[in-house]
Order: structure tokens, then sequence, then C-alpha cells
């Protein structure tokens, strides 16, 4: 094992174990009151607004999960789609004041904590990514390099000139077939969950990445486009352009647009150009952590070299075996034609309102979970075209679904089935092994668990493939949330769990498996203080 996939293995340890041996640094407190702003600033540049009533994707949801992926067309990516699938996906989509298991009831009225929604889903961090476009020659704007002012819909024009071909050049070999030369970066400002999570920050943000390009992988496919993400790319190079110190904000994935090819060489902005605009800080204090900084320095070794499917061989996940296997029903497409935008501005987090009655269908568990396992194959650099091979998969802990026997279970997305894992009842198991207060899991019809191999991962393939496996956990949330929405359902997500105590219950604590995230599905009480504003 090379020194980088050692740092990365000891700081998957501590992450697995942080309930038991906290991360935080000795003498760490959460300062609410200098926290950053949730949007980066750009002073004294100016916005480009961007249609509020940009493209929409198209198709419903159901279309979006099973159909194939179309070819990506040679025309570029129009402004208004690209603006539809900016603002569905990041943009602010409304308001919402809800009584709810959380502590922050007392002042969500107030506008200056007011809930901001949007259609990607995150780990704690309400606006954790950001968005940049490089755009050469052919697209709607002049060629240049401009950030997604998140809270505005607007484009904000950082440099002026054709430096597409650079990133080009970073990516090497481009994903997939798209030949163009527009491109979306998304890179994490570290400080804007550290400043909440400390060093557990690291592993939060590279899920919020899988669940936004996962967003966009929907939202493209039901526009008939196709897109692929990079994780393996010049990184260096990539923040070089944007002006950024790696150790403080890093582009983390790449995603080539459609188009025909770029100009001449002679359109070719000089290589020594890049952004040299610089983001305001809200924080008087801002607090640099050793060991994030580290395992983020370690997953930029080998960053270009880029691994094939049969590397990720070792840390694939199989099928579950075992005696009294409970078949599913069939997943229920109809439920799902939704329209995607409804769907992205439905969806919601729970926040411990749901509750044991009605019991959830078994037929709306078994549409989830085989739907979450459709975004185990979320499209990459590193994967063939048939989105092999899942780095996840789901174990389910069923405590009010109608006909499923109270228990523990291992999913099958190939035989589309349960598996028993015999052992002790799951409830009070998962209130004595949840660490957090804003979920009653006993009133939960369902808590699903996200399984992935990523000690196996960091070991064959080096350490970023840390961040490729998060990004898919990342990306089956995604998934849970948005179906969970069109059936009308309760979802939230939770990462505040004993995970040695879930993978020894599992049964899965030998074959380097360790749960990562909670999924809590079931119906939502029917009474509740609940104030929702949409923005269109």
């Amino acid at each position: 094992m090379t020194t980088s996939a050692s740092a990365v293995s000891e700081y998957l340890r501590a992450v697995l174990h942080r309930t038991r041996h906290s991360m935080d640094p000795p003498g760490f407190r959460i300062d609410w009151a200098d926290q950053p702003w949730r949007h980066k600033v750009y002073p004294g540049v100016d916005r480009l607004p961007l249609p509020v009533d940009g493209t929409a994707p198209g198709g419903t949801l159901a279309d979006t999960l099973w159909q194939p992926d179309a070819t990506p067309p040679e025309a570029p990516l129009p402004l208004r789609s690209l603006a539809g699938m900016l603002r569905d996906s990041y943009g602010v989509l409304g308001r919402k004041v809800r009584v709810n298991g959380n502590h922050d009831d007392d002042v969500q009225g107030s506008f200056r904590h007011a809930h901001w929604f949007r259609g990607a889903a995150a780990g704690g961090g309400l606006y954790p990514c950001e968005i940049y476009w490089v755009v050469g020659p052919g697209g709607d704007v002049r060629p240049g390099v401009y950030h997604y002012a998140a809270p505005h819909h607007a484009l904000r024009p950082l440099l002026a000139g054709n430096v597409a071909p650079r990133v080009r050049a970073a990516l090497g070999d481009p994903p997939g077939s798209a030949t163009g030369e527009q491109f979306l970066l998304v890179t994490v400002r570290f400080w804007k969950n550290a400043f909440k999570y400390n060093n557990f920050s690291y592993h939060c943000v590279t899920m919020d990445v899988g669940a936004l390009l996962y967003t966009w992988v929907l939202w493209a496919r039901a526009a008939g486009v196709a897109l692929r993400t990079a994780f393996w790319f010049d990184e260096v190079a990539l923040d070089d352009l944007l002006g950024l110190d790696p150790m403080v904000e890093s582009a983390l994935a790449v995603v080539p647009l459609p188009g025909p090819p770029g100009g001449s060489a002679a359109e070719l902005t000089a290589d020594t150009a890049r952004v040299s605009r610089r983001p305001a800080e809200r924080s008087r204090t801002v607090t640099r952590f050793p060991w994030l900084e580290e395992v983020h320095r370690s997953t930029l070794e080998r960053a270009t070299e880029r691994p094939g499917e049969s590397d990720f061989a070792a840390a694939a996940v199989g099928d579950p075996v075992g005696d009294g296997e409970v078949a599913l029903p069939d997943p229920d497409s109809d439920a799902l034609r939704t329209d995607l935008r409804d769907v992205l501005r439905a969806r919601r987090s729970s926040f411990g309102l749901q509750a044991a009655e009605p019991p959830l269908a078994a037929a709306d568990l078994a549409t989830i979970l085989a739907t979450c396992g459709h975004g185990r194959h979320i499209p990459a650099d590193f994967r063939g075209a048939d989105g092999e091979p899942p780095l996840t998969r789901l174990a389910v802990f069923a405590n009010h679904v109608a006909g499923v026997g109270s228990g523990a279970y291992l999913y099958s997305a190939g035989r589309h089935a349960l598996v028993p894992v015999p052992g002790n009842p799951v409830n009070p198991f998962l209130q004595q092994h949840y660490v957090l207060d804003n979920y009653n899991l006993e009133q939960v019809a369902a808590v699903l668990v996200v399984l992935a191999r990523t000690q196996a991962a960091v070991e064959t393939v080096g350490a970023r493939a840390y961040r490729a496996v998060n990004a898919e956990v990342g990306a089956v949330a995604q998934s849970a949330y948005l179906v969970s929405a069109a059936l009308g359902v309760g979802c939230g997500v939770a990462l505040g769990l004993d995970n040695i105590a879930f993978a020894e219950r599992l049964g899965v604590a030998e074959t380097q498996e360790r749960p990562y995230l909670l999924l809590m599905i079931g119906h939502e009480r029917a009474v509740q203080a609940d104030v929702t504003d949409r923005f269109g």
C-alpha cells in the first residue's frame, strides 16, 4: 500500500470509529456566529442573469431511471438547457419553515436563519459545492470561465478567453464520447463544511459531490443527453486555472458537456492565464485542519492514472446468499411517472417526522430499493458503458413494512429479493446505535443502510478511489430522496451511526464492507406544522 493510500485508510478507520473515538481536534467548538457564507461571493464581479424559466428536462423520473443513455449530440448544450439543469439541481428553489426533530425550530422563522432548499441533497451543508462552467468557441456566451451564483441564478464571468483546451488536456482522454469544448467543474471549498464538521467534513462533502452529479445525470438523460463524470484528471492544473489553493478549495469532478470540437490553435488563451479574482470570506477566523488537508493531498497523488473497471473488481460488491429469501414485488414504474422537475422541487428530508402508521407498502420499499440500485451505476470515467462495477450495496432493517417481517436483511439487486440476516431484534438495536436525537428509529418503517468496501478500493486502486466510492454513496442517497418524493413517502439521510455495530449486526464485519449512511424511509405524520414557499 502506498503512503497516500495508508493516510486515507487511517482516516477511513477514524471515520468508521468516530462515534466511539471523536475525530474533533481537542477543544473544537462550532462558532455559529462566525460561520462562512453559504454561497461564494466574488466582490466586484458582475452577474449575467440566467433564464429562470430555463428549459425543463422533459421527462419523468421513471424515464430517466430505466432508459438507456442517449448518444451525445454534436450540438452544444443550449444555454437555456444548462440554466434549467443548474437551477433544478443547485439553484434556490424555495424556502421551508417546518417544525421537526432538529434543534432550530425557534429560529427558522427569521430571515437570517431561513432554510432555503434545492434539488440535490447534501450531508449537513446547504451548498457545499461550487460550480464553474468553462466554455470554448461555439457556445451561447463568450469563451471563458464562469462561476454559477446559485442564490442569484446567474453566471459570474471570471476569465475571458478560450481555456477549454487546457481543461481537456488536464482530463487526458475524456470519459465517454463527448468531444465538445464545454465543461462543468465541481469544486469544494472545505471551510464551508469544516467549520461545522471539522476533520469529518471531507467524508461528507465527497458524498455531496456524488448527489449533485447524479442529479445532473438524471436531468440530462431526460433531456436526451448523456453525461459522464471524470474523477481522474490533473486536479492541480485545474485548481491553478481557477486560481485556487488546493488545500482551501479544489476541483473534485469534471463533467464534459456535448458539443463540436473547438476552434483553431490561434484562438487559444495563453497557458499562464488563470482566474485572478478572489472570493470574500465572511468568517473572521478560518481554521485549517491538517488531517483533512493530509487526506486531500493524498488523493491528489496519481490523479491522472485513470483506472479501468477491472481495477475496481477487488472492491466490487456481489449479491448476498442465504436461506429464507423474501421475494419483492416488481418496481412500480407507473408510480414514478412524475415530471422530474416536480420531483426535484418536492425532495425534502423528514427530520424525524416519520410515524409507524400506516405501514410502508412492500411495493414502495421494492421500488426504492430497485432505484437505489440504479444509483450505484453513476456514469464515470472508471466504469464501462454498462455502469459496472457497483461499489455499494444495500441492507434493510424492516420495522413496519406490510408483508415483510421485522428484521435485518441484505438486498439482492440481481434477484430483487431480501436475504434475512439472523440476530438480535431490530429494536432497540437501531436506536441504541444511532447517535443523534432527531429520529425515533422505532417509528421509521424501514432503515436502509448503504454498504461499501472502500478499504479494498483504496488498497487496490489508490487513495483517489475513496472519493469515487463516496460519490456513489451520495448518488444512492439522492436516488432514495427522489424516488421517495415521487411516491409520497418520507425520506431522511443520516451519518450519525455506530458503523462498527451496524457492520456486526449485518454480518459483514469480515468482508471489509462497512455501513456509510442510513436512509430512513416511511410515511410521515399526517398533522404537521409546515410551510413551503416554492419559487416557480
